[in-house]
């Protein structure tokens, strides 16, 4: 017998938390979220919640917990699209497709109660949660920033008539080769000097968020405004993304362009790799885990690009150029083995281009379905 129930309770709640970690428990690819950042989504002051409304539903199986999933309205978007969509997101079961169905018969009766017509996913509140269904690349770690997930999702999925809408690429990146890299700091040369650019400095990460965040939302806002799944920035969106970036960035990762009047042309903002440190804590804060993610600040092995934003009348000027010598002298630092992407869609050509440049393996897929409720 399978029951859904909303998760409304402490304990119902725990449990929608806790599945993840025991579906996947001993899987060397998954890597769970900050649990303190996941308890969050059950506060009623959750910063998302000032333009969103969300369900979130369990499933049990003779009394066991056999799955989860959430639904989101996030008006934001719909105001931007026109359209009236629900967005699955948080999505877990066991290999049994009664269980599946079930659960999304569940989301897709709340988006039908609240009068929207299409749902669409994995989408969580914004592109800064964890998107899109995992379709290749069972085989490789995931990183902090994305959600693992079994190969028998995208079966299930499809089954129950959701189509692909977008497709995300992800590839690991490695140095370019001496003559590559080469050509690219003497292009990079050329545009800052063509353009009276130079790159924003800092003492620490503290300086380098006070002095160029505003710039850099401002750039975000503008160049990803045709984005799939992207919202415009609030206020609370932007001090959370601060405080999460006051904890895991340091200068060495992080870069920003500025013209000669000193406003934010381009920012790229890449991350030391948390992803062994939250596997060896259960995405808990512990004392070991600490210890790790201090360590791995320091000299990561491996750096996650994180977001990268252009100034849109900047965009055909080269000066992704810049950032590409810039990621190629990260990669050059002691005990650092290579970046991860991170998801790119799969029509951003001038990205795709970017990692020409150096050797990179394009070794996972991402997905987003939809299914027309009318």
């Amino acid at each position: 017998m399978i029951e859904i129930k909303e998760a409304l309770t402490g304990k119902q709640q725990r449990e929608f938390l806790d599945f993840p970690d025991r579906l996947y428990k001993g899987n060397p690819c998954y890597v769970p979220p900050l649990r303190m950042d996941e308890r969050k989504i059950f506060r009623k002051d959750y910063i998302y919640y000032e333009t969103c409304e969300a369900v979130y539903y369990n499933a049990y199986k003779d009394g066991r917990m056999a799955g989860r999933i959430s639904g989101i309205i996030q008006r934001a978007s719909n105001v931007k699209t026109g359209q009236k969509r629900v967005r699955f997101t948080r999505f877990d079961c066991i290999e049994d497709f009664e269980v599946a169905k079930a659960l999304f018969g569940a989301c897709e009766d709340w988006a039908r109660s609240r009068g929207m017509e299409i749902v669409c996913g994995p989408l969580g509140f914004s592109d800064l949660e964890r998107e899109g269904l995992l379709i290749d690349g069972f085989d490789q770690m995931n990183t902090f920033e994305e959600q693992y997930n079994a190969p028998y999702y995208k079966d299930f999925i499809e089954r129950l008539g959701y189509t692909k809408e977008v497709d995300w690429l992800e590839y690991r990146i490695f140095s370019p080769d001496p003559e590559a890299e080469a050509e690219m700091e003497k292009m990079s040369d050329f545009v800052m000097r063509r353009y009276n650019l130079h790159f924003g400095e800092a003492r620490d990460s503290r300086e380098f968020l006070k002095k160029y965040m505003d710039g850099f939302f401002d750039v975000l806002d503008r160049s990803y405004e045709d984005i799939y799944g992207t919202v415009p920035f609030t206020e609370g969106m932007k001090k959370l993304l601060v405080d999460n970036f006051n904890l895991i960035i340091d200068t060495e990762h992080a870069a920003v362009i500025l013209d000669g009047d000193g406003k934010v042309v381009l920012m790229a903002i890449c991350f030391p790799s948390i992803a062994r440190a939250m596997q060896i804590s259960g995405g808990r804060l512990t004392p070991r885990s600490i210890f790790r993610f201090l360590r791995d600040r320091k000299r990561p092995e491996v750096v996650d690009l994180g977001l990268i934003g252009v100034d849109p009348a900047w965009q055909n000027r080269g000066v992704s150029v810049c950032v590409a010598a810039a990621l190629a002298r990260m990669l050059h630092k002691p005990g650092t083995l290579y970046a991860e992407s991170n998801l790119n869609l799969e029509d951003n050509y001038a990205i795709q281009n970017l990692w020409k440049r150096f050797n990179a393996i394009q070794h996972k897929k991402r997905r987003s379905y939809v299914k027309w409720l009318v």
